[in-house]
């Protein structure tokens, strides 16, 4: 065996040691500590409900998913602490209700994952992550308390391409999905589109456009929110760029016609493949 702090074959190489049980205990007693202390004795605090504390916790998890997405650990590091937070919090609020505490979900969770994983847990086979999916959903639909039907508990406030996406895997659970990474749907739908123009379909098939390309990124694994939101910051980022390129030069964007802005961000374009400024 490699001797204590040795890694082993394969591994990487500093790789920390794992946290100790007890630290983490006391790491994350000292947390609900702080959270207690925050609702009593702080006036901002106190006002709060899982209403007005929720919209900050979808802020956090979005704000996590960037720093994953970045592969920026010293920013999931940190992003991770504010969700743990929010946790804790929300789970503060039920305490003092009597509806739970901080222990029950995590004895909630706990049970729900040993429940969905028979083939750690117990004697059920799964060799593939697809293996596992199915499972998993096939579980969730035996549960109670939970919405019958396909796309029962679907949550209606989920921004678009994660709506998109969460329909489709329930569809797919049910073995209604694509072999293949469905391209040439993405390219029907285009011409649909492209025949509706002047049309008031022409928002259905749009829909259908972006439904199709939500299809593509699921089948790829690719998040849709996070990839478009990147698409977003690149044009973002070239536009900029563009219109720095126009200073240079002594133009205002804002003045220049069509044609000259995109002379400018085609150069921006090339620059940043080029690596240049």
């Amino acid at each position: 065996m490699p001797g204590r702090g040795a890694p082993a074959a394969g591994s990487r190489a500093n790789v920390p040691a794992m946290s100790r049980p007890e630290d983490v205990a006391a790491a994350v007693r000292a947390l609900d500590e702080l959270t207690r202390r925050l609702r009593v004795e702080c006036p901002w605090d106190r006002e709060q409900d899982e209403r007005s504390i929720v919209p900050h916790t979808v802020e956090e998890a979005y704000e996590l998913a960037a720093a994953a997405h970045a592969g920026d650990d010293a920013k999931l590091l940190d992003e991770l602490g504010d969700v743990l937070f929010q946790v804790h919090f929300l789970s503060l609020l039920l305490e003092e209700r009597g509806a739970g505490s901080m222990a029950d979900v995590a004895e909630h969770v706990r049970q729900k994952l040993i429940r969905r994983h028979p083939h750690v847990f117990g004697d059920t086979e799964a060799e593939t992550a697809g293996q596992v999916l199915r499972n998993w959903d096939a579980i969730k639909a035996t549960e109670r308390g939970r919405e019958p039907g396909i796309f029962g508990e679907v949550p209606d406030n989920l921004p678009g391409p994660l709506y998109a996406r969460k329909v489709q895997r329930r569809a797919a659970s049910t073995g209604f999905d694509f072999d293949d990474v469905p391209y040439e749907a993405i390219e029907a739908e285009l011409e649909e589109l492209k025949a509706a123009e002047g049309r008031e379909d022409r928002f259905h098939e749009v829909g259908d456009v972006l439904f199709a390309a939500v299809n593509v990124a699921r089948k790829l694994k690719v998040d849709p929110e996070l990839a478009v939101r990147a698409a977003a910051d690149r044009f973002r980022g070239r536009v900029e760029a563009a219109a720095a390129l126009a200073a240079r030069n002594g133009a205002d964007w804002n003045d220049l016609r069509p044609e000259a802005q995109l002379g400018y961000y085609a150069q921006a374009r090339f620059n940043e493949t080029a690596g240049g400024t």
